[in-house]
């Protein structure tokens, strides 16, 4: 396990760190823009180079890098969003999509607001669906920026701050052990189990705040 995990490392660490910085906060935008987004693993991306990082400096550099690539990858969408509109959602690769998706996403927007794209941030396809539907509904960038920053934070931060922390490990305790190399992959299969739950609590989450907005307003429509 070591001297497999050695020679990750060592590959990882290999790519010179301005290259391997810029390609993961490239990463990330595309996988926050539209259609793009849904493809590209932008998570693993950053959480792979993440264990390349040296230091505290190099530390805050990818974070840096991984942050503004997330709020381009948004506010990308959202201006998608400002300028066409409805015919992103009538093109083809709209249509894609699923009419179902589109209307979690309107639904969201409209009875949470900023709130929902903060959480969109953590959800599958939701996460590329949301800030275009902000753009075409009236919430004002200086909001959605607000909301989404402070999500990105949160995102990129757990991810880099896990890769490192794994890496470090390995580092001062693992490698020294004969079976040091499961420390690491430990630490980087708890974090991906959780964050995977707590996808699907989220999600469930967001489901039933829309479900209960519905209800009130058919209430409020029989009253």
């Amino acid at each position: 396990m070591n001297e497999i995990l050695d020679w990750l490392l060592n590959t990882v660490q290999s790519v010179d760190p301005a290259l391997r910085n810029l390609l993961a906060g490239l990463a990330i935008m595309l996988e926050t823009s539209l259609f793009i987004g849904l493809v590209i693993p932008g998570d693993t991306v950053v959480l792979v180079a993440s264990t390349g990082v040296q230091d505290l400096g190099d530390f805050f550099w990818l974070l840096g890098c991984v942050l503004l690539g997330s709020l381009m990858g948004e506010s990308f969408g959202f201006w998608i969003g400002r300028l066409f509109g409805e015919r992103i959602r009538a093109s083809k690769l709209g249509q894609r999509i699923g009419e179902k998706n589109w209307r979690m996403a309107d639904a969201f927007i409209e009875s949470r607001g900023g709130l929902a794209v903060a959480i969109s941030r953590f959800l599958p396809v939701l996460h590329s669906l949301v800030p275009v539907v902000s753009g075409a509904t009236k919430m004002r960038y200086r909001v959605f920026i607000r909301w989404t920053l402070a999500a990105c934070a949160i995102w990129a931060s757990a991810y880099v701050g896990v890769g490192y922390l794994a890496h470090t490990s390995y580092d001062q305790i693992g490698s020294s052990l004969k079976y040091g190399g499961f420390a690491f992959v430990a630490i980087i299969l708890i974090f991906m189990f959780v964050v995977h739950f707590a996808k699907q609590r989220l999600e469930k989450t967001a489901v039933k705040m829309v479900e209960e907005d519905q209800a009130q307003k058919f209430k409020d429509l029989e009253g």
